[in-house]
């Protein structure tokens, strides 16, 4: 019989045959296939190449197309949108052609989209729509980069910053960024607060039965004309608006500059509060009076 040491000899010759056969094999097969594998490194080195050129160039060519509507004084939101459109056509042509370059038929690409047409076109369907929707934006224009907009149905608000080809940009007074696809802003309705120069002041103000009703009135309308900002050349009122279950509410309106409204609602709120204290004119508050009558 054979000695331990014998069988475990032969057992670890055995092993080391086994495996220098399959590192022979290995050796042979990359030998074999030396010339596809350059050859496919060769096409990825210039696939890669091919991006990276292509990259640079896509740089080039929206930075001149930018300047040259810059030039012409073009509306922003026209430049961003075409831009964001240029980019989105170019890097697609350019994963196109990259993906050509490694062997893979165009044909066949082809044939796969139009296969896979229908569920590409349910995916897209909103992207799509997106796009129709920011056409229409810039044709039909019911607000233009720099408008202040609010979207009625989700109460969406703030500064247009940016029409970019699938959304839009939105920049809130605490500086948040807002983004709404074109789609939704396009078939919704929208108030667009900034559209015109002018915008009208309509203050409520409310004053107990007891105070003093032309007193009041008086004084409000003494602040629209002492106020600057409010436009003295277009109509100012002070009237009677309702009469509510615990006070008068008297209405104020006049016109400001657009861009002098917030400023100028904000301190003729302050004034009215304090010029009232100091008149004795009272801003009652919701309070319940019970009168008990002795049996």
């Amino acid at each position: 019989m054979e000695s331990t040491t014998e069988v475990l000899q032969k057992s670890a010759e055995e092993s080391v045959e086994k495996m220098s056969t399959e590192v022979n094999g290995m050796v042979q097969m990359f030998q074999d296939n030396l010339p596809d594998i350059m050859h496919f490194g060769m096409r990825l080195l210039i696939a890669l190449l091919i991006f990276m050129i292509g990259k640079f160039l896509i740089k080039w060519i929206r930075r001149r197309v930018k300047k040259s509507f810059l030039k012409s004084n073009a509306d922003t939101g026209v430049v961003t949108f075409t831009d964001s459109f240029l980019k989105f056509g170019l890097y697609l042509l350019l994963i196109l052609l990259t993906v050509a370059n490694l062997g893979v038929e165009l044909s066949s690409i082809t044939v796969i989209f139009a296969s896979a047409g229908v569920g590409i076109s349910l995916s897209l369907q909103e992207s799509l729509s997106n796009l129709a929707g920011g056409v229409l934006i810039l044709m039909l224009k019911p607000f233009v980069v720099g408008d202040y907009i609010i979207e009625d149905t989700n109460k969406c608000e703030g500064t247009v910053k940016e029409i970019q080809i699938f959304y839009t940009k939105l920049t809130t007074v605490d500086n948040k960024t807002v983004v709404i696809p074109n789609g939704a802003l396009a078939n919704n309705s929208l108030t667009n607060v900034t559209a015109k120069a002018e915008r009208q002041l309509d203050l409520r103000i409310s004053i107990s039965y007891h105070s003093d009703l032309k007193k009041a009135k008086q004084i409000l309308e003494q602040m629209l004309d002492k106020t600057e900002s409010v436009i003295q050349e277009e109509e100012r009122n002070v009237f009677v608006d309702s009469l509510g279950d615990h006070a008068v509410v008297l209405g104020v309106r006049g016109w400001v500059k657009t861009e002098e409204y917030w400023p100028t609602r904000w301190k003729l709120l302050e004034e009215i509060k304090l010029t009232f204290e100091e008149e004795g004119i009272e801003i009652p508050y919701n309070q319940m009076t019970v009168h008990l009558r002795e049996q």
